[in-house]
């Protein structure tokens, strides 16, 4: 007998590649070898196809294509921006970013202190939210870079980046955001934001591993952090990996033609689950902002157990108490302590994050599950 795939609830984890994403990569794994960079019709077909996708990025985020860098991925994204505009600066030697960041900001982060930066890391209110006095207070004529996140991956809490950017640029300083947990999830434009650089990562919007983007407004100081062949207007050199690149497009175009109707579709579901799980666990309490959050997200805390064992129990569905980074640390999140919350509580959260492929049978069955799973834990069957 088949056992049943249990129901993934880890999209922000890692999302499936949607079926017409792989279609879209398929000629370029099988027919089309072409370098881009080659002056022959197999480049040309191959340099065409970069030239189709950096667009579709650019239409989806609101920018020029000519500010579309293809990366990896978030971590060389991330490590590009920061490191690459701070060596663009050199007379300014100081970072501010937040408490609840992702290690592929917070690591170079911690690469820049070793190298005589000074680091500034904003705290957060209850709800997880990046204090705007906190920016203000650190905020100085030597700050090169302010490096917040668009949405806490655990929590889902929208961060005011457009209020933070015009408080870096008041000091002269550049603005980065990493956009892993937003692009396809959040209608934003770089503009109405205000950054100079974000982040785009392609497995969090169901394209596959290892491939991302930066956007780079126009004139924006950076220096690049690989050396090669000139690559990606000189930014990034590297064969560009077109298979890839091609599919990060055609998740992008996807995104951009039915996102808001698709997330408006996983919000309902969001709180369908969060409502059948209130009306069962007397105690369970919201993780994160109640509104300004991930249309995709909700963590939430059992009381009075411990959300590994929680997840244990529940063997019908896929889900994580906190960041993929950490999915093996047993130690209560950073984050939710950060909201002020005791390690105790951390303990009890739960991250449960949808997707396109999420139906109401699953909310059904998850919210069956995982009060079984409350019961059976904590003893109140």
């Amino acid at each position: 007998m088949t056992t049943a795939a249990p129901i993934y609830l880890d999209h922000n984890a890692t999302t499936p590649v949607l079926p017409e994403v792989v279609d879209a990569m398929l000629p370029w794994l099988r027919e089309h070898f072409g370098n881009p960079s080659s002056n022959h019709v197999y480049g040309h077909l191959a340099r065409d196809a970069v030239a189709t996708a950096r667009a579709r990025v650019a239409g989806l985020i609101g920018c020029s294509p000519a500010e579309v860098y293809f990366t990896s991925g978030g971590t060389e994204s991330n490590n590009l921006a920061i490191r690459g505009t701070t060596a663009a600066r050199p007379e300014r030697t100081h970072v501010v970013t937040s408490v609840i960041e992702h290690p592929a900001t917070e690591m170079p982060c911690r690469f820049l202190a070793a190298h005589g930066y000074r680091i500034s890391r904003a705290g957060v209110d209850e709800t997880g939210m990046v204090r705007l006095d906190a920016i203000e207070s650190a905020l100085d004529q030597a700050t090169a870079l302010v490096t917040i996140m668009q949405a806490n991956s655990e929590t889902g809490t929208l961060q005011p980046i457009r209020e933070i950017a015009a408080l870096a640029h008041a000091h002269g300083a550049v603005m980065h955001t990493d956009a892993a947990q937003t692009t396809g999830k959040v209608n934003y434009s770089v503009a109405e934001l205000g950054v100079d650089l974000l982040s785009i990562v392609g497995h969090k919007m169901y394209a596959p591993k290892g491939i991302g983007a930066l956007y780079v407004r126009s004139g924006t100081a950076i220096e690049p952090q690989s050396l090669g062949g000139g690559h990606e207007q000189g930014l990034r050199s590297g064969t560009e990996n077109v298979p890839y690149i091609v599919a990060l497009g055609q998740a992008c175009d996807i995104a951009r033609k039915d996102g808001k109707q698709t997330m408006q579709r996983i919000s309902r579901l969001r709180d369908d689950l969060y409502n059948g799980l209130r009306e069962k666990i007397p105690g369970l309490k919201l993780n994160g902002h109640p509104k300004l959050r991930l249309p995709n997200t909700l963590n939430v805390r059992f009381p009075g157990i411990s959300g590994n064992a929680l997840l244990a129990n529940a063997p019908e569905i896929a889900a994580s108490t906190g960041s993929a980074c950490h999915a093996d640390d047993e130690s209560a999140s950073a984050v939710i302590r950060a909201m002020g919350l005791t390690e105790a509580e951390a303990l009890e959260s739960v991250r449960l994050t949808l997707g396109r492929e999420t139906s109401p049978e699953d909310i059904a069955v998850a919210v069956r599950s995982l009060c079984r799973a409350y019961g059976a834990v904590s003893g109140n069957t």
